[in-house]
């Protein structure tokens, strides 16, 4: 698949999911003094952003050390692109988890939250297929960080002014985009596989 810099842009906002990223923020964040809250969140957007920006330089090296090819990362990107938008769309019930009474730091903010295993996938596909254009795909995930600070920083407000549902109804949205991305890039996959077994 040939991404532009605002495809790019909008699939890495979709994967990173700051709307989505509202009530974990909010429920981590719980024990922190309001004051501190938007130094934190900034903190931890950095730390994914640092993590997603390394993967981006070191991508076509771990492909070559993991003898994987860009064909097989395109299909398990869909894959796994299609799990996570199927848990937005369909999220898992309520489990009872310890609440973290203290600040927290990396995890689970900046990791998983965030830089989660399919934005990883995601930013290594973008290198992997069109290494020319990585000065786009920083500059993608620039953008794509600093709408993710900018929400999360004003997720209480957001709370407040539009309510719980349009937030939940707003995550399921962007889950079925997803999953018509994750579709996509699965059947692009399939059909080149399929071309490349008849060439043989």
């Amino acid at each position: 698949m040939n991404y532009t810099f605002w495809s790019a842009t909008i699939l890495l906002v979709l994967i990173t999911d700051p709307i989505g990223n509202i009530p974990i923020f909010a429920n981590a964040l719980k024990h922190v003094p309001p004051e501190r809250r938007p130094r934190v969140i900034l903190r931890e957007i950095l730390i994914a952003f640092a993590l997603l920006l390394t993967f981006m330089f070191v991508g076509e090296s771990f492909l070559r050390v993991m003898n994987l090819s860009e064909l097989s990362l395109q299909i398990g990107g869909g894959v796994i692109l299609f799990l996570i938008a199927l848990r937005m769309v369909f999220p898992p019930a309520a489990t009872a988890e310890s609440e973290i009474m203290t600040e927290p730091l990396i995890v689970p903010l900046a990791i998983p939250a965030v830089a989660g295993p399919s934005a990883l996938a995601t930013v290594l596909l973008l290198v992997s297929q069109q290494p020319d254009k990585r000065l786009e795909w920083i500059g993608a995930l620039c953008v794509t960080m600093l709408i993710s600070a900018v929400v999360l920083v004003s997720a209480e407000r957001i709370q407040r002014v539009i309510g719980d549902r349009l937030v939940i109804a707003a995550e399921r949205l962007m889950g079925l985009v997803l999953v018509s991305v994750a579709i996509e890039m699965m059947l692009r996959g399939a059909k080149t596989f399929i071309m490349q077994l008849m060439r043989t």
